[in-house]
């Protein structure tokens, strides 16, 4: 990023120059505590509405009935959430059943105790079959790698893998298991994926400047469950910039 003047000065221009629109239209709007309620994922769905953010982010349990009561939600579910460690046909046979439903977007996470084991091509080949059937529905895959249980050399191994299996994006963490989206690992991320897939950051982004640090570090989404109170922050920092 060219370190701290650099980053501060595409904070700035972030302030200057992105609408409250443009960054809703970033944020993956995240409802997936297990103690959620019907009650919890109908607010959730207004403030998707709301706000337009670019999904709403939840459990499969949660997508089927979204996409059962409303109509015009685009969400995103997940597989194998939090710990990845589910075999690879039951990721699948997941993955279908919620494509078939019209979930437009599935995080997935990637097999980290076979990474740590040294099985990379079955990662590989894990994440090629879900990449194949994502794109089969006219669906995107993002690929969580939990980096706060990765060493730097095992990002880049990681985001390799990631894109050579086809899925769209590489993504930091869940947000369950101790780790968070940095600004280190998210520069890291962007530049191992030169350009193949997109970073999605995710994990303890709770206010519009930490979001901000992250697209300026070069996240193309965000993932939180706090998007309303980021966008309604936003606003108020850029009236002190505009």
């Amino acid at each position: 990023m060219g370190g701290a003047p650099k980053l501060v000065e595409e904070i700035t221009k972030l302030l200057y120059e992105m609408e409250e629109t443009d960054l809703a239209k970033l944020i993956d709007h995240t409802l997936l505590r297990p103690d959620a309620t019907l009650s919890d994922l109908e607010k959730a769905v207004e403030d998707y509405r709301r706000f337009g953010f670019a999904t709403l982010a939840l459990s499969p349990f949660h997508s089927r009935i979204v996409l059962e009561r409303y109509r015009g939600v685009r969400v995103c579910s997940v597989i194998s959430f939090p710990m990845g460690f589910d075999l690879g046909d039951a990721k699948l046979f997941l993955a279908r059943k919620l494509l078939e439903l019209g979930v437009a977007e599935l995080d997935v996470v990637m097999n980290i105790q076979a990474f740590k084991a040294g099985m990379r091509s079955a990662v590989l080949e894990e994440l090629r079959e879900l990449a194949e059937l994502a794109k089969s529905f006219g669906a995107v895959l993002k690929v969580i790698i939990e980096t706060g249980l990765l060493s730097d050399e095992e990002k880049v191994v990681a985001v390799e893998i990631v894109a050579e299996s086809g899925a769209h994006f590489v993504k930091t963490c869940t947000g369950f298991l101790g780790g968070r989206a940095t600004v280190h690992d998210v520069a890291l991320l962007k530049r191992a994926s030169r350009g193949r897939v997109k970073v999605k950051a995710s994990g303890g982004i709770r206010h519009a400047l930490d979001a901000l640090l992250m697209i300026a570090a070069g996240a193309d989404r965000i993932g939180t469950s706090v998007g309303p109170r980021i966008v309604e922050e936003l606003r108020e920092l850029r009236k002190l910039f505009t």
